[in-house]
């Protein structure tokens, strides 16, 4: 067998099994997808809320004070943001062309 019958028969194997671990993971998926969906009555959003609050990306709040501490969090974080970014931004709205001579 030449070397390049043995590369081409390599790359058939790894060709089909590739496809093979992709069809199992997509039928894997499929059905956590619609398991998860039968648990919660077919409702796509509630499936996306216990996702986000099992990841950590979604919080419950349990009284106004939670909601508005982390609320406020969030506008600190914004605020510093903006603060950061502006002066970038204004020098870049009033920075004179480099090929226009003023007169």
């Amino acid at each position: 067998m030449s070397k390049s019958e043995n590369t081409t028969k390599s790359m058939t194997v790894f060709k089909f099994s590739s496809i093979f671990l992709g069809s199992l993971i997509t039928i894997w998926s499929s059905a956590a997808i619609l398991s998860g969906l039968a648990q919660v009555d077919w409702q796509v959003s509630e499936l996306l809320r216990q996702y986000l609050i099992s990841a950590g990306l979604m919080q419950e709040f349990h009284t106004m004070s939670d909601f508005y501490t982390h609320i406020k969090g969030v506008e600190y974080i914004i605020a510093v943001m903006f603060l950061g970014a502006f002066p970038a931004f204004y020098a870049y709205l009033n920075k004179t062309p480099e090929g226009v001579a003023a007169e």
